[in-house]
């Protein structure tokens, strides 16, 4: 079952939530933020379930965030292929997510 308690041990958590709402290259240092933290993937997959349009989530911009879900709309939940593209420690999430949407089909 997929709950909100991940926010409790965002690194984001006890920054100025501004830092992450900004444009530009500020983006780049907002990304940073989310690289070495321990929830990354289930905010990024929150951020991309709800279609958040704001902000830097799981290391995401929104542009970002709206390509991947333009070219993988039949993607629903996000979390699973995250967790695996993690596991695996492959960065490459548009092609585990042709994976999923293939297998779900």
């Amino acid at each position: 079952m997929w709950t909100h308690q991940w926010t409790k041990s965002a690194l984001c958590r006890r920054l100025d939530p501004d830092a992450l709402f900004v444009r530009g290259a500020a983006q780049n240092s907002a990304k940073l933020i989310c690289q070495e933290c321990p929830v990354r993937t289930q905010c990024l997959a929150d951020a991309l379930d709800n279609r958040v349009e704001f902000g830097v989530w799981g290391g995401m911009t929104e542009r970002e965030r709206r390509s991947l879900l333009r070219k993988h709309p039949a993607v629903v939940e996000w979390e699973p292929l995250l967790e695996e593209a993690h596991r695996v420690g492959d960065g490459d999430v548009s092609r585990y997510a042709e994976e999923y949407a293939a297998a779900a089909s």
